[in-house]
């Protein structure tokens, strides 16, 4: 569920050029580890949502961040391919290039 009371200002905007952050946690993440030290591109905002990793830890509350929809190029996670594939990540998953 969304949440909206988080900080109107996001890090990013599209068009952006980002990096996943190469993290490999002890407990629950949504960063897939296909993408993690990957560059993409921001194509979308979703607003701000509950970041996943504290809810499945049970932290409450949980913090909330703004999540996007990242593009990365096929070759690029896999060596081949003419198409593109889009990640929802939130906001702390990533860095500026």
């Amino acid at each position: 569920m969304a949440d909206r009371t988080a900080p109107a200002s996001a890090a990013y905007e599209v068009g952006d050029r980002v990096r996943v952050r190469t993290v490999d946690p002890d407990h629950h993440t949504r960063a897939p580890r296909y993408v993690r030290g990957q560059q993409g591109e921001i194509v979308l905002s979703h607003g701000a949502f509950a970041l996943p990793d504290d809810t499945a830890r049970g932290i409450d509350p949980p913090r909330v961040e703004t999540v996007y929809v990242v593009r990365f190029a096929a070759r690029d996670l896999w060596g081949s391919g003419t198409h593109t594939v889009a990640v929802d990540l939130w906001e702390s998953y990533l860095e500026p290039c």
